[in-house]
C-alpha cells in the first residue's frame, strides 16, 4: 500500500515516512564544535577495517575500543584526550607465531590545520601530539589506529620465551657454529697495522 497525504488526514493514524538515517555513526567531526561542547565519544572498531595495522597483525580479529574526550586548550587552539584498548594478535618475531598483545594507551593530542612551527613548539612543549585536520575535521578512526600503531612494540615478542612458539632453546655451549673455531675476519687487517 502506498501511503498518500489523505492517509494522514483522517485522524493522524497512519504511518509516516521521513528521510533514511545514515548508516553508522560518523566518522569524520568538526573538531572545533566537539570542544566547545567538551564531548566525549566513544567507538568500537573492527581490526580488520584498520589498513595500516594489516602488516602487522597474525590474525584480522578482534576490536579496538577507543575514547575521544575534546577540549578547549590555552591559547583558543582544539584538543582531545584519546584512550584506546584492544588486544591483537601480533607476529611475535622470535617464532613468527601469533600471539595477543593486550594495549591500553592514552595520550593528550592537539589539533592543527597545518603544522606550524608555533603549534608544534607548544605541542612539544605541553608534552602533546599535534595531528593534523583537513580544514577543522578529523576522523576519529583514523586518530584511534594512529594511537594504536604508536602503542604496539616495535619488535613484538612472546611474553614468556619458554612458551615461545618454535624459538630455539639452546643449553649453555649448544649453541650452533659454538663448537667451530671463532673466525677473525680483520684479523689480517690487525697484522697489517703491526707491520707499519
Amino acid at each position: 500500500m502506498t501511503w498518500t497525504r489523505s492517509n494522514f488526514d483522517s485522524g493522524g493514524r497512519g504511518p509516516y515516512y521521513t528521510r533514511p538515517m545514515a548508516a553508522g555513526l560518523p566518522d569524520l567531526v568538526d573538531c572545533a564544535r566537539l570542544a566547545e561542547d567538551a564531548a566525549v565519544i566513544n567507538r568500537i572498531y573492527e581490526l580488520e577495517e584498520l589498513p595500516r595495522l594489516k602488516d602487522v597483525l597474525a590474525e584480522p580479529s578482534g576490536t579496538l575500543a577507543a575514547t575521544f574526550v575534546f577540549r578547549k586548550l590555552p591559547g583558543g587552539r582544539v584538543g582531545a584526550q584519546v584512550r584506546i584498548q584492544a588486544t591483537p594478535r601480533l607476529i611475535c618475531q622470535r617464532c613468527l607465531q601469533g600471539f595477543a598483545c593486550s594495549v591500553a594507551a592514552g595520550s593528550e593530542v592537539e589539533f592543527a590545520d597545518a603544522a606550524s612551527a608555533d603549534a608544534a613548539r607548544e605541542a612539544e612543549l605541553a608534552e602533546r601530539e599535534l595531528f593534523e585536520t583537513d580544514a577543522g575535521q578529523v576522523s576519529l578512526r583514523d586518530l584511534a589506529e594512529e594511537e594504536l600503531l604508536l602503542s604496539l612494540p616495535v619488535a613484538p615478542a612472546c611474553d614468556i620465551p619458554r612458551r615461545c612458539g618454535k624459538a630455539p632453546s639452546y643449553a649453555l655451549g649448544d649453541a650452533p657454529g659454538a663448537a667451530a673455531e671463532t673466525r677473525r675476519p680483520f684479523s689480517a687487517l690487525q697484522d697489517l697495522l703491526k707491520k707499519t
